[in-house]
């Protein structure tokens, strides 16, 4: 990974190629063992006016002739492109392939890039309308609130929880904690949420090498949909297409969900690191709020979620999102995250999440 942040001096191509490097010098492999290129960016049209992405980052790589397929899938974009490496390695097509995620979002005013993010929601239902992604986390936020009792303290507890995480990870873009005070009194953006519930704008890059050998195995990678506009749902406080893909993964791994030790969820704002814990099978609904309230989901709890800061402190390039997650849960499993370690871990899992739930991925990965 490269550090996550508002990286003024940084163009997209350098942040692809820097993150790109350190995964071969990691993985130990020469440049010319890569077969395959899977790179998620979800608007360089938008962000840094560039399309046509697959033969800029070849060639700035080095892997000219080799094949590059940019993916997106909104938010979930870097999940999808591993979920695409995934099938290519076990298909048995290539042996090692890169997945790499990058986005540069800070080349365009706040105003642009809020607009920006929302044309991932259905715009002749929702922003055409002044639909904003931020409003309908809020939507799912106020309904949750009303069905099961969860309170803006336990949602302001998730990002103080991140936030913690997040100060104990060199690479994330807001490194330092905050309290629950600040976060409750932030400027409100859509009522029930404030400014601190959000994930920042963020540039970035993160990159995996996947082979057929390797010391953590990626279990599981499913993927699944929704509808994308809110209101074509049955219940706003469910993602089905979360629920959907968690139960593809654990059936094709063998697991179920009180087998993991570790999870990285998508937490664009706070409420939805709440809905996905219930939606993955880990708490029954509605408990989510109350088990971050009391410090189940914290280094030290049951489940530790977002140990690297989530998207709320480590930041949200979103194209490196999904790819950043795997990351994580690759430096746990070896246990190299240094002072957010969790001990004795055999199981991990990704929820990458596009959107407000269209799409979502879930991957589940082990130490062979």
């Amino acid at each position: 990974m490269t550090k996550f942040g508002e990286l003024w001096t940084r163009s997209y191509r350098e942040l692809i190629v820097e993150a790109g490097l350190k995964a071969l010098e990691d993985a130990e492999l020469p440049g010319e063992s890569i077969k395959c290129l899977y790179l998620a960016s979800m608007g360089p049209g938008m962000w840094v006016s560039q399309e046509h992405v697959g033969p800029m980052i070849a060639e700035q790589t080095g892997l000219i002739n080799v094949p590059v397929v940019r993916v997106e899938s909104g938010c979930a974009s870097g999940a999808v492109a591993l979920h695409q490496a995934f099938i290519d390695i076990a298909s048995g097509k290539h042996d090692v392939v890169v997945v790499g995620g990058v986005e540069k979002m800070t080349d365009v005013g706040a105003k642009e890039a809020s607009s920006i993010v929302d044309t991932m929601l259905d715009h002749e239902w929702e922003t055409v309308f002044g639909g904003t992604l931020t409003g309908l986390y809020a939507m799912m936020a106020r309904r949750h609130m009303h069905d099961y009792g969860t309170t803006r303290e336990q949602m302001a507890q998730v990002a103080v929880k991140n936030h913690h995480n997040g100060s104990l990870n060199p690479l994330a873009q807001f490194g330092r904690e905050i309290g629950a005070d600040k976060i409750l009194s932030a400027p409100m953006l859509a009522d029930p949420l404030r400014m601190l519930d959000r994930a920042p704008i963020s540039d970035g890059s993160a990159a995996l090498v996947l082979s057929s050998k390797g010391d953590v195995e990626i279990s599981a990678c499913e993927m699944a949909t929704s509808s994308l506009a809110l209101h074509s749902r049955e219940d706003i406080t469910t993602m089905i297409s979360v629920v959907r893909s968690s139960q593809r993964a654990y059936e094709a791994a063998g697991i179920r969900p009180r087998d993991i030790g570790i999870a990285e969820l998508h937490d664009y704002c706070t409420i939805g690191e709440i809905i996905e814990s219930e939606d993955l099978g880990f708490f029954e609904k509605g408990e989510g709020g109350k088990m971050v309230e009391e410090g189940e989901t914290s280094l030290s709890g049951i489940l530790p979620i977002n140990t690297s800061g989530g998207l709320k402190s480590r930041g949200h390039p979103i194209g490196a999102t999904g790819v950043a997650q795997a990351v994580e849960i690759y430096d746990q499993l070896m246990g190299r995250a240094n002072g957010r370690q969790i001990e004795s871990l055999d199981h991990g899992l990704c929820c990458s999440v596009g959107g407000s739930g269209g799409s979502a991925v879930v991957s589940t990965f082990k130490r062979r």
